[in-house]
């Protein structure tokens, strides 16, 4: 088949599970000329919900398929989202003093291993600026004090619209997002922390975890919601530890981690890889 020319587009769908929803997406795609170069899905019995991930090359015009797959939505009250192979999703980052997240998810995005278009940097310190510049990323002081938290919510609002932002990313942004905000950009905001949560809560959970004698360390990156920490779960990972590991070593264990789970949950949530199903996550990798 030749492709020249033809849009490469990413289609994710969710809705109530059903006989006859593969065969209706793919004939209509079939019928706009489309060739599925991937495709996925998954039926969760528990939720009885239906999800789906398809990649197709066509020749049509994307507004003619989209108008297509409105017309499809009504009969099988589906919800989806229609999208570019590989369009950097327009992403804001969000950090405090914590340098390896943001470090590790700029090298990607430089080196094209991720598809995000970092449109600024925003902290509450300025201990990054540096970082943040020698990226080339604007960056935005924006102090957070208990009086002044509601307007430096309303200015990272202001920037979220102004930037057209897509993604937010708390790359170790230690202030506690208000229900309100957290309500108005569901879905678009991604954390990441260590896994030693709830059990290590407060100041160097490290050393707790190391007064504990734990045998493994992890990350855990989530979307953020109202409920602190309890968002639905993106990925996770873990490292070993043993007795001989001191609390500094514990500390380059856990942010090695942190930075692996935080780029992946970002790359495929970018990708359109990741559903929604309630309280929990359908990730097609």
């Amino acid at each position: 088949m030749n492709t020249d020319g033809d849009l490469h587009l990413v289609l994710s769908l969710s809705c109530p599970d059903r006989p006859g929803i593969v065969s209706a997406v793919a004939g209509l795609l079939a019928e706009h000329g489309g060739n599925i170069t991937e495709s996925q899905q998954f039926g969760d019995p528990s939720t009885g919900l239906f999800f789906m991930r398809v990649q197709v090359q066509t020749a049509a015009p994307r507004e003619q398929l989209e108008q297509a797959l409105g017309q499809l939505a009504g009969q099988f009250d589906m919800t989806w989202h229609l999208d570019v192979v590989g369009r950097p999703l327009r992403t804001l980052i969000l950090v405090s003093k914590a340098a390896h997240c943001l470090a590790d998810l700029a090298y990607r995005q430089r080196n094209d291993r991720l598809p995000i278009d970092v449109v600024g940097v925003v902290s509450n310190h300025t201990v990054l600026e540096d970082l943040a510049r020698f990226y080339d990323y604007d960056f935005h002081h924006v102090p957070v004090t208990a009086a002044t938290k509601p307007e430096a919510e309303a200015q990272l609002l202001r920037l979220v619209e102004e930037q057209d932002v897509e993604l937010v990313v708390l790359a170790r942004y230690m202030q506690v997002l208000s229900d309100d905000l957290c309500r108005r950009l569901e879905g678009r905001v991604i954390n990441i922390h260590h896994s030693f949560l709830p059990s290590f809560k407060g100041a160097r959970p490290y050393a707790q975890a190391h007064a504990r004698g734990v045998k493994l360390i992890g990350a855990t990156a989530h979307y953020v919601t109202a409920d602190l920490d309890e968002g639905p779960i993106i990925e996770q990972d873990v490292e070993r530890v043993d007795h001989g590991d001191d609390e500094r070593e514990m500390v380059a264990l856990g942010e090695d981690v942190e930075r692996r789970v935080l780029a992946r949950a970002v790359r495929w949530h970018a990708e359109h890889r990741v559903l929604r199903d309630g309280a929990r996550t359908v990730i097609f990798r």
